[in-house]
C-alpha cells in the first residue's frame, strides 16, 4: 500500500545495518494497521522471517512480571510501598520497597551473582537482594530486583510465577505465540561478526530462576496486542486506572535530560514531545521493543535475531511515530452540548485564585476547570460530583476536593473568587 511505504522502508533500511533479519508491526486502537518482516530467520533452513516468527523478547518480560505485581496489589495481597522483607522468607530487614523494585530505584546490584559470566542457571534459592548502592539514590537497572518481584507473585498467588502469568495473563489476552520456551517458528539467535560480516548461532540461554526478568518468546503480531493492553489495561486482567498508574514517572534515567524515565516496570521515552511507553528486550542473539504512546494508542513492535545494532527500542517508536503522521487522530466535528444542571450552571464562567484566572466549562457531560494561558493538555482538570460536593478526578490537583462557599469556590486549600482579589492575609 503506497501509505506504507515509509513504514516499509524504516524496516528494511534497518535490517540493511547487518541485522540478519527485523520483523515490526504497528497497531492502532487496538487493530494491527501494518506488519513486515525482511531478512532470514534460519541461514541454516534457508527459512525468511514473518511477523509470526518468534523471536526472544528479553526484558520485555519485565513487563509482565510488572503487571502480575499490580494484580497482586489489587486483590489486597501487598502494597507497593512494602519492603521486599514482608513477603519473602529470609530477606532481611531494611530491604527495598515493592515500588523501588519496579522502577529500579532499590539499588539491587544488576545481576544475580555472575551468571552471564560463569554461564551457569540460578534457582529461586540464588536470589538474595544484595546492593549496589543504597536504596533510591539513582537509576540502578536490576535483573536481580525483577526475579526477586517474580518471586513475590509466586509467594502470593500460591502458584509458580510462569504458571500465574500465563493463566492471568497471557491467556486472557489471546497472546498464543507468547511462550517461556522456543515454539516453531522461530528466529535463531546470531552474532554478526563485526569486520568479516559473517554470523555465529547463539545459545537460548534458560534463565532459571530469575524468569520473570527474561525468559519470554513472541511475535510482533502479539506484541502489537500487548502494546495495547499497556495504553489502558484490560477488562478482567488489569483496571485501566492501575494500567495510568504504571505510566506515571517514577525517575528520570538522565536527570539533566528528561527523554528516558521508568515508571511501574515501563520504560518512558520523550520522543519528539510526545510519550512512549513500554519496554526494550535483549538476549544473546536477539534484540526487541515495544512502545505505544497511551493518547493515541499507537505503538509498534520491533524484533530482530541479531544481539548487537539493532536498537529496536528507537525503530519501535519511530515506527510508532511515523504510524501517527500516516492516520492522525480525526478532527471531531464540535457539537452543542445538553443543558448543564441548575446547579453547574452557576458554577460556569471565570474565578480567579492566587491572581490566576480560570475557566469553568461544561463540556461532554463533565464539569471542567483550566487555568487561563496554559497550553492545551496542560492546566486542565475534569471533576466528578462526590455528595453536595466535586473532587478532581483527572489532571490537575487530582484527587482534591471542590466545595461552594457562599459566593466562593474551595479548591485544594485556596478561595475562588469571581474577581481578582489580594492574598488574604
Amino acid at each position: 500500500m503506497p501509505e506504507t511505504e515509509t513504514l516499509d522502508r524504516l524496516l528494511r533500511e534497518r535490517q540493511a545495518e547487518r541485522l540478519p533479519s527485523v520483523a515490526a508491526a504497528v497497531v492502532r486502537k487496538g487493530e494491527q494497521v501494518w506488519a513486515d518482516a525482511v531478512g532470514a530467520a534460519s541461514y541454516e533452513e534457508e527459512r525468511e522471517a514473518t511477523p509470526g516468527t518468534q523471536y526472544r523478547i528479553g526484558s520485555i518480560t519485565k513487563t509482565f512480571t510488572a503487571t502480575a505485581v499490580m494484580q497482586q496489589r489489587d486483590a489486597g495481597a501487598l502494597d507497593l510501598d512494602d519492603r521486599l522483607e514482608l513477603h519473602l522468607p529470609g530477606i532481611p530487614n531494611g530491604s527495598p520497597t515493592i515500588r523501588r523494585m519496579l522502577s529500579h530505584l532499590s539499588g539491587m546490584q544488576r545481576e544475580v551473582g555472575e551468571m552471564f559470566v560463569d554461564g551457569t542457571t540460578p534457582t529461586e534459592e540464588d536470589l538474595e537482594p544484595a546492593l549496589a548502592l543504597e536504596p533510591h539514590r539513582a537509576h540502578h537497572y536490576s535483573n536481580l530486583a525483577f526475579g526477586l518481584l517474580g518471586r513475590v507473585v509466586a509467594a502470593k498467588s500460591g502458584m509458580p510465577y510462569t504458571q500465574y502469568v500465563d493463566e492471568r495473563i497471557i491467556g486472557p489476552l489471546g497472546l498464543e505465540r507468547t511462550t517461556w520456551v522456543a515454539q516453531a517458528p522461530k528466529a535463531q539467535g546470531y552474532l554478526v561478526d563485526e569486520y568479516a560480516g559473517t554470523v555465529w548461532q547463539e545459545p537460548e540461554t534458560d534463565l532459571g530462576g530469575v524468569a520473570a526478568m527474561g525468559q519470554l518468546w513472541s511475535t510482533v503480531e502479539d506484541l502489537g496486542r500487548w502494546a495495547t493492553f499497556l495504553a489502558s489495561g484490560a477488562d478482567g486482567v488489569l483496571d485501566a486506572r492501575t494500567s495510568e498508574q504504571m505510566w506515571f514517572p517514577q525517575v528520570m534515567y538522565f536527570p539533566d535530560d528528561w527523554v528516558l524515565g521508568w515508571g511501574l516496570g515501563l520504560m518512558l521515552y520523550n520522543h519528539e514531545g510526545k510519550i512512549y511507553g513500554g519496554h526494550g528486550g535483549a538476549m544473546a542473539g536477539h534484540l526487541a521493543g515495544v512502545y505505544v504512546n497511551r493518547k493515541t494508542q499507537i505503538g509498534a513492535a520491533a524484533l530482530t535475531d541479531s544481539g548487537t545494532h539493532g536498537d529496536m527500542d528507537m525503530l519501535a517508536i519511530k515506527l510508532a511515530a511515523k504510524a501517527h503522521e500516516l492516520w492522525p487522530e480525526p478532527v471531531e466535528p464540535w457539537r452543542a452540548e445538553e443543558e448543564p444542571p441548575p446547579d453547574v450552571r452557576a458554577l460556569l464562567g471565570i474565578w480567579w485564585s492566587e491572581g490566576n484566572q480560570f475557566a469553568f466549562t461544561w463540556q461532554k457531560g463533565k464539569l471542567r476547570a483550566k487555568v487561563a494561558g496554559t497550553p492545551l493538555g496542560r492546566g486542565e482538570t475534569a471533576f466528578e460530583r462526590d455528595g453536595d460536593d466535586w473532587v478532581a478526578a483527572e489532571g490537575r490537583e487530582l484527587g482534591e476536593r471542590l466545595r461552594i462557599a457562599g459566593d466562593e469556590l474551595v479548591w485544594a486549600g485556596y478561595p475562588f473568587t469571581r474577581t481578582q482579589q489580594q492574598t488574604r492575609a
